[in-house]
């Protein structure tokens, strides 16, 4: 459950639109915003905020604002612990330039420290915008659950009636070298099999989630992992990638790219990374 939300307040033009989706997820989910502004306080900031306050939703509860000065990416974090924060919210850049990739924007330092879970957007908009639909990842781990169960939460809170659960396998899982049509029957009978045997772990999971009203798909496909399911996302238009966070990640991970560095270093679309 999603009590309190977190956004980062940067007075930039995109401001305006960030806030405007904070809000329309805080009344969705009856959660506390909080807005965090790094730097120092005054009263032309605070006016400014105040007269941005008056042009967005209203808010089922009152914005609580934080001004304290400091490192961006220390605050926040120190902010997310002392209030409880399950939700941080984050403007993105879709496509960083190399030069911020491997140094690590704001954003990107706090995807990968966050205790809580991260929403990161790229495309806010003013106006609402609706979720028609959400690609879930399905990647065989310990968190896989957790991820879909909030995958679909989001769904019903978005209103999105169209989830497809994404099974990503390695291309290594297949050990077949495709050569001549001996090679390429057998190649397609594993391609096969493996597919049978992720929807069958998928649907078990399935099975404990309240999934009432929604179409539902799962897709196997073959490739590299996160690179994968980001293409997969971008060309179906999904309007959310719902994604795990992994377990660590390495500075050798921002140098030969692992899973979910693919996705950050070039966003297909919004994404929520659950933790």
């Amino acid at each position: 459950m999603i009590k309190n939300i977190l956004i980062g307040i940067a007075f930039s033009p995109n401001l305006k639109a960030n806030l405007f989706e904070a809000i329309r997820l805080s009344n969705m989910f009856n959660a506390q915003l909080i807005g965090v502004h790094v730097g120092k306080k005054s009263e032309e900031k605070e006016k400014q905020l105040q007269q941005l306050l008056t042009k967005t939703p209203k808010l089922k509860h009152p914005l609580k604002v934080i001004w304290q000065e400091g490192k961006p990416v220390d605050v926040i974090l120190q902010i997310v612990i002392l209030q409880n924060v399950d939700l941080l919210i984050l403007g993105a850049l879709q496509k960083e330039k190399i030069y911020k990739y491997y140094v690590g924007s704001i954003a990107r330092k706090l995807t990968r420290k966050a205790p809580c879970s991260v929403l990161l957007l790229i495309k806010p908009s003013t106006e609402r915008v609706n979720c028609k639909h959400i690609v879930i990842s399905g990647l065989q781990n310990e968190k896989t659950e957790a991820t879909i169960k909030a995958g679909f939460n989001f769904s019903k809170i978005l209103g999105c009636k169209r989830v497809t659960i994404v099974e990503e396998v390695g291309q290594t899982e297949l050990n077949v070298k495709v050569n001549d049509d001996v090679s390429l029957r057998k190649s397609t009978l594993i391609k096969q099999r493996m597919q049978k045997r992720e929807d069958a772990r998928v649907n078990k999971m399935l099975q404990n989630i309240n999934t009432n009203d929604i179409i539902i798909k799962t897709q196997s496909i073959f490739g590299r992992r996160g690179y994968s399911i980001g293409h997969y996302a971008k060309v179906k238009r999904a309007d959310l990638l719902v994604i795990s966070a992994p377990k660590k990640t390495k500075i050798l991970d921002r140098i030969f790219p692992h899973d979910i560095e693919y996705i950050l270093s070039e966003l297909p679309t919004d994404v929520l990374i659950v933790k």
